[in-house]
């Protein structure tokens, strides 16, 4: 239990609100910005600015941070998962609220990496964190009670049984690929917010289930049916890369509506490096998490 894992004793007053100003303000600089300035925007800052997204990156960096600093040394994370940690969320920062973002929008290949880094890079490395009960031990009371409420345990029951959790994470990425429904996503601001956020939220909750270092119980799911998964999900996005990339005609006009950023490459030549993308990099995230979850079935099995 986390309120085993840390001294009660609460955080000084001035230096917790010290931290949140150093949040939200160089957040309300990027927005002020990128709001009244933007062709003055550095290439790191961000096309669009999100608080939504500042404030999901930077809090969970703070209270991931801060539940360090409460656990016990044998209760923290080793030194690398950390490291993964911290790489995944700047991962889903870099993609999402920098200039590549704008790329993005104009390359579909670019774009595929954008969704491949939120889906599978970015949640695979902060599923190897297994941050989870860091995060509830550096963060506030409020958010520890809404995770522990009855809604949110009912909701993860049912997001993490094997089948539902395979279908929600090879669904949503064909689903936002539909040629009519990507191209209406890209169009819409709000719908655009909406398929970026699924593969985000849906890429750490497979990854979080997948790479669950402990037995089952306390885990959801055994280790053979989480190998299972991982290499399961793999066929259906190599399917689904193979036909983009070797599709002759534009399955996408938005780019060519919107004009591509790099003219010289033509739309068949975009969705093939985009397929590409498609194809490999998951297909490799799914075998180094087979590669993740054997390493974690040697560590739980009984020393002779």
């Amino acid at each position: 239990m986390i309120s085993q894992s840390f001294s009660p004793a609460a955080a000084i007053r001035p230096r917790e609100l010290a931290a949140y100003g150093m949040i939200l303000g160089p957040g309300a600089g990027l927005w002020f910005v990128s709001r009244h300035y933007p062709a003055d925007m550095p290439p790191w800052g961000p096309f669009e600015f999100s608080w939504l997204i500042w404030l999901a990156v930077t809090l969970s960096c703070f209270w991931f941070l801060r539940g360090l600093s409460r656990l016990s040394q044998r209760a923290r994370p080793g030194r690398w998962r950390q490291l993964a940690f911290l790489a995944g969320l700047a991962v889903l920062y870099a993609v999402t609220q920098t200039q590549f973002e704008y790329l993005a929008q104009r390359m579909f290949f670019i774009n595929r990496i954008q969704h491949v880094a939120m889906h599978h890079v970015g949640p695979l490395l902060l599923g190897l964190s297994g941050a989870g009960p860091v995060i509830l031990a550096g963060g506030p009371g409020w958010l520890r009670a809404i995770c522990h409420t009855r809604a949110a345990r009912a909701t993860m029951a049912v997001v993490n049984q094997p089948v539902v959790a395979a279908v929600l994470f090879v669904g949503l990425f064909f689903f936002w690929l539909i040629p009519p429904i990507h191209f209406r996503a890209m169009l819409d601001p709000v719908l655009y917010q909406v398929m970026n956020w699924s593969m985000a939220v849906d890429g750490i909750l497979f990854w979080a289930l997948i790479l669950d270092r402990r037995p089952k119980p306390p885990a959801r799911v055994g280790y053979g049916t989480r190998a299972a998964l991982a290499v399961g999900v793999m066929f259906p996005q190599i399917v689904l890369g193979a036909l983009i990339t070797f599709s002759s005609s534009d399955l996408f006009p938005y780019y060519a509506f919107c004009g591509r950023y790099f003219p010289s490459i033509s739309a068949v030549a975009d969705q093939q490096i985009g397929g590409i993308v498609i194809w490999i990099p998951p297909a490799m995230m799914s075998v180094l998490a087979v590669l993740a979850i054997v390493g974690n079935i040697r560590r739980a099995a009984p020393a002779h």
